[in-house]
Order: structure tokens, then sequence, then C-alpha cells
């Protein structure tokens, strides 16, 4: 094995010259990087990154969809509450959706149907005074155990017709909620 002065070898008077012209270099590149400098590269920077965030989240197309749904039981009967979010960067069109109240064995006791002719990005709807997104099924024991099928289908912004149908079993607590969420599909 060969010592360490034989590895680096002697340093020679030219070589010297070079070390000492790039230790004065660093020495004004040092006096020229000040704390103020840092902290405005700093900001900058992260000015940028949010830039690019905010525009992947709004200009580059793509889809996504969730259905919230909420169930509750009380002593006359019950009721399913749905929310549709639209939280793509394109509008969806004529969306419709269907909640239906299902028996233990698949027997339709009650349903709701809702259309909306569009949807805009990065918006949801819900059960208010002009969004009827609602089904209240009365006259039906608690006891029971109940299904609650959901089914959205709407048009999306490459004009394809997409068609999701969800099944949630109710029944064992007095309220309980699911989130159903579409596919997640950029361009």
């Amino acid at each position: 094995m060969k010592a360490p002065s034989q590895i680096l070898g002697k340093a020679s008077a030219s070589d010297s010259e070079v070390a000492h012209v790039i230790l004065e270099r660093l020495e004004d590149a040092s006096e020229a990087i000040t704390p103020k400098r840092v902290v405005f590269a700093s900001v900058m920077v992260l000015l940028i990154a949010i830039a690019s965030i905010f525009s992947i989240i709004w200009v580059i197309p793509y889809e996504n969809v969730d259905v919230e749904v909420v169930y509750m039981q009380a002593g006359s009967g019950h009721v399913v509450l749905v929310e549709i979010d639209n939280k793509g960067s394109r509008a969806i069109e004529d969306v419709s959706l269907t909640i239906r109240f299902l028996d233990s064995e698949g027997a339709e006791i009650d349903r709701h149907d809702f259309y909306l002719s569009k949807l805009p990005a990065h918006s949801s709807i819900s059960n208010t005074p002009s969004d009827d997104l609602e089904l209240i099924v009365l006259g039906q024991s608690v006891w029971e155990d109940y299904s609650i099928e959901i089914t959205l289908e709407y048009i999306d912004n490459d004009a394809q017709r997409n068609l999701h149908t969800w099944t949630h079993e109710v029944g064992d607590w007095t309220r309980e909620s699911f989130v159903d969420q579409t596919p997640f599909e950029l361009f």
C-alpha cells in the first residue's frame, strides 16, 4: 500500500497559484452572498413552486368526482343526504344521480332521481333549497338492515359517458357516512 504522500504527490508552484486564485474567487463570492440575498432567493423559489402547483391544479385537465353519502335513521324512518363534488379541473355535463333505498332482499323501497345539466370544475352540489339531493323514507322499521345504492352518470370533458354504481349496507348504526370516488384520470 502506498503512503498518502505518494498518492497525492507534491504540489507544484502552478498548482499553488491555481489554488490561490480559486480561494480568492470563493472569498469574493462569499462577500456577494448575503443573508438578505439567501432569504430573497428562498422566497422566490417558494413562489415559483406555489405557482407550479397552482397551474397543475387549474390548468392540466383531470377528472375526479366524489359522491358523499350520509345515512341517518330516526324513530319515524330514514334520511339519506348526498353531495356530488367535482374536484376535477373541467366541468362535467348531463349529471344524473339515482339514490335507491333497498331492503335486505334487494327490493326497492324508495328512490330519488336527480339531474343537473352542468357541474362546474372545483364545485359541489348538495341538498340546498334549490338542489334536492335528499331521500326521506318514512314508515320503515329502523331495526332492519337496508342497502343504499348510488348510481352516478355524467359526460366528462372528453365527451365520454361515465357510469358508476356503489352499494352500501346500512342499518347497524343510527348515522353512517360514505365517500364514493370515481377513478382519478389525467387528460
